[in-house]
């Protein structure tokens, strides 16, 4: 049973930082690809980040670009997406995302099967 669950959002002030973990199991995380979506009130969900399974390759919304970055650790099955210099604009629900196949720079939620319950992240200005 695949479970992603995550953890580390909170309430900050605007210019703050948060890390943000996604710890998996279940299946084998060292062989997809990861990624991390939001949702805000009243807003689609939206691609934020994505790594590649080795984590070599990384992809990113324009507006985090330079502001956050997303990392995996496979011998915790564990992935982060470290976020500086927050703004209000980043203030949603989090949430990380697992494939059930192999994709390639996956922006898109419906690429995703597996999601995590969400992790809250409020920026005050």
């Amino acid at each position: 049973q695949v479970q992603l669950v995550e953890s580390g959002g909170g309430s900050v002030q605007a210019g703050g930082s948060l890390r943000l973990s996604c710890a998996a199991s279940g299946f084998s995380f060292n062989m997809f690809e990861m990624a991390w979506f939001r949702q805000a009130p009243g807003k689609e969900r939206e691609f934020v980040a994505a790594i590649s399974w080795s984590g070599g390759s990384t992809y990113y919304r324009d507006s985090v670009k330079g502001r956050f970055t997303i990392s995996r650790d496979n011998a915790k099955n564990t992935v982060y997406l470290h976020m500086n210099t927050l703004n209000a604009e980043d203030t949603a629900v989090y949430y990380c995302a697992a494939p059930s196949r192999t994709i390639v720079a996956g922006d898109l939620a419906d690429e995703y099967e597996y999601w995590g319950q969400g992790t809250q992240v409020t920026v005050s200005s």
